[in-house]
């Protein structure tokens, strides 16, 4: 079996035995080291990249191939990719790069299998006299046209 694909398998299976975890991202360099990024519903703990580590590890025979492996979850630095990573962080400020070079800041309000929903707050001149108004407005966007979605850290 091509060793990809039994890396795959491998981590799939220890997958489904864990249901609140899910895979953001698996590479595997030229030179055989293999990096997961994982997520879940609610974060991601040590003791549960250890164990996908070793749901990979002991099943692996390094004497027939060597690598090496680097378990991790997905940090705040991390973008945000699936919809079930956009779910989690319902609630927060997200900053929205989109295909048109365009960005976007809001708070993430809505998410389904096809868009997010931010809620803009923003300040605007009145239309009639001096001062500016307090505006929040929704505005839906499709994941086709998001580039890059990144949670606001804020202290």
């Amino acid at each position: 079996m091509e060793f990809k694909k039994r890396i795959e398998e491998l981590l799939n299976e220890f997958l489904v035995t864990r249901e609140d975890l899910f895979l953001v991202d698996l590479k595997i360099s030229a030179g055989d080291d293999i990096t997961v990024i994982l997520d879940g519903d609610h974060g991601v703990t040590l003791q549960d990249c250890l164990d996908a580590s070793r749901a990979i590890e002991f099943n692996m025979d390094r004497e027939e191939h060597d690598f090496s492996l680097q378990v991790m979850s997905a940090g705040l630095s991390e973008p945000l990719s699936a919809p079930r990573q956009f779910r989690k962080n319902i609630g927060r400020d997200i900053e929205v790069m989109l295909n048109d070079a365009s960005e976007i800041e809001g708070e993430l309000a809505k998410v389904d299998d096809e868009k997010i929903t931010l809620i803009l707050r923003y300040r605007k001149p009145k239309d009639i006299g001096k001062g500016k108004v307090d505006v929040e407005e929704e505005k839906e966007i499709p994941y086709s046209e998001i580039k890059k979605a990144l949670v606001v850290i804020k202290f």
